[in-house]
């Protein structure tokens, strides 16, 4: 069975991004449990240790779930 609990990652409108993954990309991960899937959403909010003090990330994050 596929897993159910999912975050969808997408660009937000006007981001310089854009420009090399097209307007309408999209990623999705996917998870077991909403309990998973929620620890995960927490740490994808939290800025990557890799970044330049400053740097934010612009993503934007959605709770998904599969019918």
């Amino acid at each position: 069975m596929a897993k159910q609990y999912g975050i969808r990652v997408t660009l937000p409108p006007g981001d310089t991004m854009t420009t090399l993954l097209g307007e309408g990309w999209e990623s999705f991960r996917w998870y077991d449990t909403p309990l998973a899937r929620d620890a995960a959403f927490e740490a994808m909010l939290q800025p990557p240790p890799y970044y330049r003090s400053g740097d934010l990330p612009s993503q934007v994050l959605q709770k998904v779930q599969r019918d």
